[in-house]
């Protein structure tokens, strides 16, 4: 009698805490919204690694879950190990059931890596299959786009011109392959990266030319692509909102940190934020605004004030 009662308590507090978990969400179905707010576990990461700081899995997405985000961008690599593969339904099911627990959906997933832009075709062709495996995990989990960041070097090319050929070309095909899949893939430079210029970004944009290829909009990227001024919304208006597919929200004061765009949290740089999502909102942008805490030391509060600053926006939106 006392098992039974004891089961029949710990599948209470399991429901419960499940209810719990998915309650930000009910009130509105992420689905219906027009913004949808993410946490990218990029930040988590690189607050572990760099400031040592220790952040379990099941507290960042209570955490999440509480404070009424509605999904998380996964990163490779954190908390443990790599993605899975596209055929381990097993370990593809578990991660789903985990998110799913907290109410909360898998949207997108990081990849990078400079083999995109390589000169030679075989390697590019390489990272193609790669990416389409990728693709097929990242809808496997639920998500509705994957990310992609082209760091490295020249990778063989003579120049950056030429970089951008190939990059162009590989993506061209891999926009193709997403629109096959009812997905889309969306891009990230930085100003550390070979393409750090606006002109850079357009030259890809106007190269690959596909509705199933758009950029990230992140104000640090910007503003240092820009020339510091704390204006990102004005490159980001030139661009043009329609070429974007994902915001990663963060507040910057126009240097480097570490290996790109010093990131803080909303308020605290010198970005106008409600200038940004206010140009973001009348542009039409619909999707995910990630808050973004890469390399910031606590990277729970720069979330809520991340999400501070997008419930302020949408209040006024209405």
């Amino acid at each position: 009698m006392m098992e039974t009662s004891r089961r029949l308590f710990m599948a209470g507090s399991i429901a419960a805490g499940m209810m719990t978990a998915a309650r930000p969400l009910l009130a509105e179905s992420p689905a219906k919204k027009r913004w949808k707010c993410g946490l990218g576990l990029n930040g988590f990461m690189s607050s572990a690694d760099t400031f040592k700081k220790n952040y379990p899995i099941w507290e960042v997405l209570q955490f999440a879950a509480d404070a009424g985000f509605d999904g998380i961008e996964l990163v490779d690599g954190w908390p443990m190990g790599s993605y899975p593969g596209p055929n381990e339904t097993e370990r593809i099911a578990a991660l789903r059931r985990l998110y799913d627990y907290y109410g909360l959906r898998i949207y997108s997933m990081q990849t990078g890596g400079g083999d995109a832009h390589a000169a030679d075709p075989g390697v590019r062709k390489a990272w193609l299959e790669r990416f389409r495996n990728d693709l097929r995990l990242c809808k496997s989990l639920g998500g509705e786009f994957i990310g992609h960041w082209p760091g490295g070097g020249l990778e063989g090319n003579a120049n950056v011109d030429r970089a951008i050929e190939c990059l162009a070309a590989s993506y061209r095909e891999a926009a193709r392959i997403c629109a096959d899949e009812g997905m889309y893939m969306s891009f990230e430079i930085e100003p550390p990266f070979i393409f750090n210029t606006p002109d850079h970004l357009r030259r890809i944009l106007d190269a690959v030319d596909h509705p199933a290829c758009k950029t990230n909009y992140d104000p640090s990227h910007f503003d240092l692509m820009s020339g510091s001024t704390g204006k990102p919304e004005v490159m980001l208006r030139e661009l043009g909102v329609q070429h974007i597919g994902h915001v990663h929200l963060t507040d910057t004061d126009g240097t480097l940190f570490g290996p790109t765009s010093k990131h803080l949290p909303c308020g605290e740089g010198h970005c106008d934020i409600a200038a940004s999502l206010d140009l973001l909102w009348e542009g039409g942008y619909s999707g995910w605004v990630m808050i973004d805490g890469w390399m910031i030391e606590d990277v729970y509060r720069a979330a809520s004030k991340g999400k501070q600053a997008i419930d302020e926006a949408l209040v006024r939106f209405q």
